[in-house]
């Protein structure tokens, strides 16, 4: 029997890929993040399967049931919100079932900064623009960030960023970056994204903690930051130039 970490998406049940909703139709135990995971979704279980709730678990209490279930020959649905590659915790989850000899796959999700970017009906790579991402967050009472990766140090790049976990420190998220992008720099922040109570500002850098204060912002928020967001009068991109000989070149950007 293995272990399935399960991308589960960024709220809404139909944002699950087909791979993940197939998987969880078959597992007869699923352990998933109340928080964070639509009851829609977790109608994808069988009727018969154990619904476990791991909001108020450990590792250690997670990791055991994982085991537990495993050992009892089940399937065993691990959902993570978004997708595990980002902030998931499943790191640590994998290093504990190495450990027991418990084997597992991973199932990519759609992670939160995607899905954020489609309700702002925005590509966050415009030619010329902006053609890096930087995904990070803001360390409060969370895990300690490495030393060299600072709010000051991406933003020097002038990359476009998607800060998570940063909604209840928009001050100085503005502190730190208007040096290097200017306060008129554009900015959007999405809140809960595909989800129920979905919320969406937009602005400029200047302006954050004010759009934030007034919309109400406090959970499960993207913030952007970075001149794409605003980007209109850009070149068109090489891949679809007719200018390119696409006889003898691979497609690239």
């Amino acid at each position: 029997m293995t272990v399935h970490f399960i991308g589960a998406g960024p709220g809404a049940a139909d944002l699950i890929t087909v791979r993940g909703r197939d998987l969880l139709a078959r597992c007869t135990v699923c352990l998933y993040p109340g928080s964070m995971t639509p009851t829609d979704l977790l109608a994808y279980c069988p009727p018969e399967a154990t619904r476990i709730d791991t909001a108020d678990l450990s590792l250690e209490q997670i990791v055991a049931k994982l085991v537990e279930a495993h050992q009892a020959g089940h399937e065993v649905a691990r959902l993570t919100s978004g997708d595990p590659s980002l902030y998931s915790a499943v790191a640590e989850q994998m290093r504990r079932l190495d450990a027991a000899g418990v084997p597992y796959d991973v199932v990519p999700g759609v992670p939160a900064f995607a899905a954020s970017a489609a309700v702002l009906n925005r590509e966050l790579t415009v030619p010329e623009v902006g053609q890096s991402l930087v995904i990070t967050r803001v360390q409060a009472r969370s895990t300690k960030m490495p030393p060299t990766e600072t709010l000051a140090a991406f933003a020097a790049t002038r990359a476009t960023l998607a800060l998570h976990l940063a909604i209840n420190h928009v001050e100085r998220v503005t502190g730190e970056l208007t040096p290097h992008y200017g306060d008129d720099c554009p900015v959007a922040v999405v809140a809960l994204a595909s989800q129920p109570g979905e919320t969406v500002v937009r602005g400029v850098l200047g302006e954050l903690p004010e759009l934030v204060r007034r919309a109400g912002m406090t959970r499960a928020a993207t913030i952007f930051v970075g001149r794409v967001l605003g980007a209109t009068n850009f070149p068109d991109s090489f891949l679809y130039s007719s200018a390119r000989d696409r006889a003898d070149q691979p497609e690239s950007l």
